[in-house]
């Protein structure tokens, strides 16, 4: 590989893990919001409406179709990389809200200090439940998506890329669900709905996400004339 392939391959790198990060946060500072999704009407799960989900799980997502390219393009250790540095930025942000959420507003700013008490007074409680989700399921994404990559020897990319984040999709449902209904920010009666709504979505997603990564993989194959299964190592 040329020096040239070796500086857009660490741009791409950085990128994607911009992505990734981006993603991430926002999805724990946006999730007080839930909306309705019906594509099949109005269907009712363990007494929650089937796909009543937070809008923080929209960008979600995109943090495990980002690991799987990582993980097949660059390798388990930078996607690994990508996840711990999620986690700071996540605490990082986290500190920020906190710090904000101190400082009192003027008589006249737009944002009063119940409204933004309103908007991100969870937030502490949201980012420790779902960094605690988000660091089990990012891992096990990963590990399961290598074991399968070494498995098949780098063939069937659908197989390792469904299977990781199906397994993933649930520890991270469960778990962030778990940990709010325990803390008292979603009542239990809500759970067994939002755990089903949660992952099927997330299932749905998962599968709209492969044609893409396939696409991405395809792409980046091409370009750094890369054989199945061979990865760029950036150190």
């Amino acid at each position: 590989m040329t020096q040239k392939d070796k500086r857009f391959a660490f741009q791409l790198y950085l990128y994607l893990g911009a992505l990734f990060i981006t993603s991430l946060v926002v999805s724990n500072l946006i999730f007080q919001k839930f909306f309705h999704w019906r594509p099949f009407g109005e269907v009712t799960v363990f007494g929650a409406d089937l796909f009543e989900i937070s809008v923080g799980i929209l960008p979600y997502p995109i943090t495990f179709l980002i690991t799987d390219l990582i993980s097949e393009i660059f390798g388990k250790k930078k996607a690994n990389q990508v996840v711990i540095a999620g986690i700071f930025a996540s605490f990082f942000s986290l500190a920020i809200v906190y710090t904000a959420a101190a400082v009192p507003a003027t008589d006249w700013s737009p944002v009063t200090n119940t409204m933004f008490s309103e908007v991100f007074g969870n937030t502490i409680v949201a980012v420790f439940a779902s960094m605690m989700a988000y660091l089990l399921a990012q891992f096990v994404d990963i590990q399961i998506y290598h074991f399968w990559k070494r498995l098949t020897n780098g063939k069937y990319l659908w197989l390792r890329n469904n299977f990781s984040t199906f397994s993933s999709q649930f520890i991270d449902t469960f778990t962030v669900v778990l940990l709010l209904c325990s803390f008292g920010e979603i009542p239990w009666s809500l759970f067994y709905g939002l755990v089903v709504s949660g992952f099927l979505f997330k299932i749905f997603i998962a599968l709209l996400d492969t044609p893409l990564l396939y696409l991405f993989v395809y792409l980046l194959r091409r370009r750094f004339n890369l054989k199945i299964g061979e990865e760029i190592h950036l150190d």
